[in-house]
């Protein structure tokens, strides 16, 4: 592999030097050429890239004939099971010598502790500051204070394909590992775990537990943070994605401030521009965010954003489909403006949006069900434009939402899903989180429950 770099390393070094023809044949001359490697960078970036120890409690299934008055009779009321220790591995980058890290929301997600190990074999406890499962993308902390090695963050938005790169993680757990390949492609997009869907492919080895590591360029500074692979395998066979560090620097920024992340508020639905739809708006081809919805209060409407519009650029930078276009508006800083290029009845025109939040009116009044009731293990909230945004539903929905379903809980069992919007229970209809928090504890013999899904009405009659 070292040779292999030595002999890339040096073409690349000869090319300016060497006429068209001899370049093919180029040999290296001395022994220092032969020494040609990545070791410099490695030996900047590995300090700063750790293993990320993620463990969960969860509790064990209870033994049916617990449930049943009969048999708990002989059993007392039987022995609640212990609950079982599941461990994850992954890797994380050091961005800041105070001990901030950045890896992902999937390597971290429902852990009761994470520690990280670094490259020197100091171990530590770590605080998770922020998950944002939209972008895939979580920031912890060391919990003990020091001067720790870091990584600098460099800009994504400088690549190009055919730029070398270097993965670094812990690849099944073996220890630190590096890999070398060239960015595939930019603005990969309908791929990943996140919902924010905007990546860098490249073919540098990456494999399980190299999720949250770094992706670095020849100058060591971080430029994307490994997510995701294709494979039918479950290895590596050179097509992974990572997170742009544009993502990682907006993510970041976020922590600064809080817990949660908050983005620019459009006001609007878009979606994708079929064949059919370019050839009716008189394109040459199919791209662009197609505006479908307006809120009529929105900074798009407040704009001048009209349905049937072509959304094809943000700040400049060109839009090809909604994905692209949510990493692009996603990323904007809170307060001034956003520029949108957009095409109108065979015109371009220039739009400025306020970048503002979405609004929290209602609040959401979060709440987690632990009442014995079909929905225990569900957490509800009030659906505002900001919780109706980032639980992707339409602009108009209103009413009492289900925003996540723990695993294995009563809720997940019943199939409770993300995004549900509970409307009655046993003919009491739903107001808000307070009123769904008391008909949850009212201890029925029956359950019927309405809600709705995908804009259909379904009816859920349980004992």
């Amino acid at each position: 592999m070292k040779s292999l770099a030595a002999a890339v390393a040096f073409l690349a070094l000869g090319a300016c030097a060497l006429p068209a023809v001899a370049q093919t044949s180029a040999v290296p001359e001395n022994a220092a050429q032969i020494r040609l490697s990545f070791a410099g960078v490695v030996k900047t970036v590995a300090p700063a890239v750790v293993n990320v120890y993620a463990t969960r409690r969860v509790q064990a299934p209870t033994n049916p004939l617990f449930a049943d008055p009969f048999f708990r009779q002989f059993f007392g009321g039987g022995v609640e099971p212990p609950a079982r220790v599941q461990s994850s591995l992954g890797s994380g980058t050091i961005v800041d010598p105070s001990g901030i890290i950045v890896t992902n929301v999937h390597v971290i997600a429902d852990a009761t502790e994470v520690k990280v190990a670094l490259a020197d074999k100091r171990e530590f406890e770590a605080d998770i500051v922020l998950k944002d499962e939209r972008t895939d993308v979580a920031v912890i902390k060391i919990r003990e204070k020091g001067t720790y090695p870091f990584a600098r963050i460099g800009d994504s938005e400088s690549l190009q394909v055919g730029d070398l790169v270097l993965a670094m993680g812990n690849p099944f757990g073996v220890g630190q590992t590096v890999t070398q390949g060239i960015v595939s492609a930019l603005a990969r997009t309908q791929v990943g775990a996140g919902e924010s869907r905007y990546f860098i492919q490249t073919d540098a080895a990456i494999n399980p537990g190299n999720s949250g590591g770094a992706l670095v360029d020849l100058e060591g500074r971080l430029v994307g943070v490994p997510s995701s692979i294709y494979s039918s395998s479950g290895g590596s066979i050179g097509i992974g994605f990572a997170i742009p560090s544009t993502v990682v620097k907006f993510i970041l920024e976020q922590a600064k401030s809080g817990s949660t992340v908050r983005r620019p508020w459009l006001g609007a639905s878009v979606q994708n521009v079929t064949a059919d739809v370019a050839e009716g708006l008189g394109l040459d081809r199919p791209f662009g965010a197609l505006v479908t919805g307006l809120a009529p209060k929105g900074p798009a409407a407040a704009a001048g954003l009209k349905i049937g519009d072509l959304i094809v650029a943000v700040d400049g930078h060109e839009v090809d489909d909604p994905d692209v276009f949510g990493f692009r508006f996603g990323t904007r800083t809170l307060g001034g403006s956003v520029k949108l290029d957009v095409v109108r009845a065979g015109k371009r025109v220039q739009l400025e949006l306020a970048s503002v939040a979405a609004p929290e009116t209602p609040p959401r009044d979060a709440r987690t069900i632990e009442t014995a009731s079909p929905f225990a293990g569900a957490t509800i909230v009030n659906l505002s434009p900001a919780a109706a945004e980032e639980l992707r539903m339409p602009l108009d929905a209103t009413g009492v939402a289900i925003a996540a379903v723990a695993a294995g809980s009563p809720a997940a069992r019943v199939g409770f899903q993300k995004g549900d919007v509970v409307l009655e229970v046993n003919g009491v209809e739903v107001r808000d989180t307070a009123s769904l928090a008391r008909l949850a504890a009212s201890d029925p013999s029956f359950w019927r429950i309405a809600v709705r899904r995908d804009g259909q009405v379904l009816r859920l009659a349980l004992r």
